[in-house]
């Protein structure tokens, strides 16, 4: 990513204040914040649209996929773009995943895997980053991984 070492500095230091398993698993910022788009988005490969079951009808959520914080209409959302549950979050030929993070039982985050293997993740309004598991991101801020999602691609 271009851009200030001293900035890159500071923002890898507050990513890993929230995240500090992603300073020994590795990770590398993509691009720079934003609030055009979440992490729901980012995993649904939408960077122009904020993606949240908001009961408002502020963010963007698909149709008939109930209003919720639940990890049942974010498991629905993603199965209005093909996905669905799969066991592993190994890479798999034909196939590109995604995995839903939950904390205190409500989703909290999305990443999506890349043809490489490794992860790409929205930080909220933050940076994009490249991480190299799953694993990374667990902790405090955002939970355990609670499900892994598959679909059928050209890779």
């Amino acid at each position: 990513m271009v851009g200030n070492n001293a900035w890159q500095s500071h923002v890898k230091n507050l990513i890993e204040q929230d995240h500090p398993s992603l300073a020994t698993i590795g990770y590398e910022l993509t691009s720079p914040d934003t609030i055009d788009y979440n992490c729901v988005a980012w995993a649904a490969e939408e960077d122009d649209v904020w993606w949240w079951p908001d009961p408002f009808l502020e963010s963007y959520w698909p149709r008939d996929v109930p209003r919720e914080e639940t990890l049942e209409a974010f498991i629905k959302a993603f199965q209005t773009l093909n996905y669905e549950p799969c066991e592993t979050s190994e890479i798999e030929t034909g196939f590109q995943k995604i995995a839903i993070y939950v904390l205190n039982n409500k989703p909290t985050h999305v990443a999506r895997q890349l043809s490489n293997g490794k992860w790409t993740s929205k930080l909220g309004s933050n940076e994009d980053i490249e991480h190299n598991n799953l694993a990374g991101l667990e902790g405090d801020k955002y939970g355990q991984v609670a499900c892994v999602m598959k679909r059928k691609c050209d890779i």
